[in-house]
């Protein structure tokens, strides 16, 4: 049943799981909108509430935890990079962890070996390091994207299936990886930007590449590809880059369409999409949000572009609901924006939130919406439980004692449980559970 369900969302690519398949498969979500609108999740925890348990990890990550049945799956790095080393790149370990859902324990850890040339802990790299990227599942096999080294795939029991190098490149600002995978039909498609100016579709099965669109503009594009609904049936894999928005066939790789956004720099946040429109936003310095019509073919920009905005989340990724966008930034902003005319219905700074002193930027994580309620990790506060409404309201602020490492991490949510990640730990969070 869970292979037929996994499958059934693989096909589709677009349609959010319904509330009795809670599996939460990919960076923000079965379909990467970040919405888990069915979720009973608590809105305040703390150490010794709504703690169902807390388990170490070995090495650092922003990666976000992905859920199957009773498994997490997790990634992290060691040996380099995590202040306790001598400094050889050559030490570098990328983990890939599975955990029981129910208890935290771990059931293995498999280590892969970096392969070199790697690029150096140095710069904006150390604020999130070398495991970066998401995994994801599709039920039966689990796929880890870990840049220079690779696209790795693993069955359950944790047994290497295949491994696919996708470059070797770096970009001129030599910020390591940072898209996260994802699964349309039988190909898991990676945005190797970073390592070979391209977007891979490998075959699930054996990693032979299926296609590949290769473009110099990809350079500093670090978003995480959508898969949205282009109309008359059809299905387009959607990647914000550079100064525009492209549109792909899934199938082929073949470029549909294009509008140009006026986002430029670098981009990290994904697409997402609601009635046919896409947002997308990011950038630096050209910062922006744009909506755009999707569907179409070639040039759309004069057509299809509905609104622009100058205020801009750099890093989170928005979700948007209820003819409303939001997002809290990564300088702690928190946004929300009308979906048909772009207006600021708000924009209010999260209390105690600050983007000075170490790293700069509070917040990489994006905001998610789970019930009534959006989650914003910040990168040392804790996290906000807003009102996911127009009107700004702080519910809760969370957080854990004893662990003052960076939260880069994007949640997962599953029925009634919340996965949050740190450099050190790996937490759930449920309603009733602790002391």
């Amino acid at each position: 049943m869970r292979s037929s369900i996994a499958m059934l969302v693989t096909v589709l690519g677009l349609a959010a799981l319904p509330s009795w398949a809670a599996d939460w498969t990919r960076f923000r979500g079965p379909n990467g909108s970040g919405l888990a609108p069915d979720a009973d999740v608590p809105a305040t925890w703390s150490d010794t509430q709504n703690l169902q348990w807390k388990t170490a990890l070995p090495g650092r990550g922003s990666s976000s935890p992905i859920v199957c049945g009773e498994r997490v799956f997790v990634t992290s790095y060691s040996g380099y990079g995590d202040g306790s080393t001598d400094g050889s790149l050559d030490k570098l370990r990328r983990h890939l962890l599975c955990l029981e859902r129910q208890t935290g324990k771990i059931l293995w850890d498999k280590t892969v070996a970096a392969e070199l040339p790697e690029d150096p802990y140095a710069g904006y790299l150390t604020e999130h390091g070398y495991a970066s990227s998401t995994p994801v599942t599709d039920g039966e096999r689990v796929y880890a994207f870990f840049g220079k080294t690779g696209v790795h795939a693993f069955d359950f029991t944790g047994r290497q299936l295949w491994q696919v190098n996708v470059g070797k490149q770096s970009s001129n600002r030599r910020w390591g990886s940072g898209a996260s995978p994802l699964l349309y039909k039988n190909m898991v498609i990676v945005n190797a930007a970073e390592e070979s100016r391209s977007l891979r579709a490998l075959d699930t099965l054996t990693g032979k590449e299926v296609w590949q669109a290769a473009s110099d503009r990809l350079e500093l594009c670090f978003s995480t590809p959508a898969l949205v609904d282009g109309g008359g049936g059809r299905t387009d894999l959607v990647v914000a880059v550079p100064d525009e928005l492209w549109a792909f066939n899934p199938d082929t790789g073949k470029l549909r369409w294009f509008a140009q956004t006026g986002i430029g720099g670098n981009v990290s946040p994904s697409v997402v999409a609601s009635d046919g429109v896409l947002f997308a936003t990011g950038g630096f310095p050209q910062t922006g949000t744009v909506a755009v019509r999707g569907g179409g073919k070639g040039d759309v920009t004069r057509t299809n572009v509905l609104w622009s905005s100058e205020v801009a989340s750099y890093v989170p990724s928005p979700v948007v609901q209820g003819g409303h966008l939001y997002f809290v930034s990564d300088r702690g902003v928190a946004t929300c924006l009308d979906v048909k005319s772009g207006q600021v219905v708000y924009k209010e700074a999260l209390p105690g939130i600050t983007s000075t002193g170490r790293g700069g930027k509070p917040v990489y994580a994006s905001t998610l919406l789970a019930g009534k309620h959006l989650y914003a990790v910040t990168r040392r506060k804790g996290t906000f439980v807003l009102n996911a409404a127009p009107q700004f309201a702080v519910v809760a602020q969370n957080s854990f004692s004893g662990d003052d490492s960076d939260f880069n991490a994007t949640p997962a949510i599953s029925g009634n449980q919340i996965f949050l990640r740190s450099n050190r730990f790996i937490y759930c969070v449920k309603t009733g559970a602790g002391g």
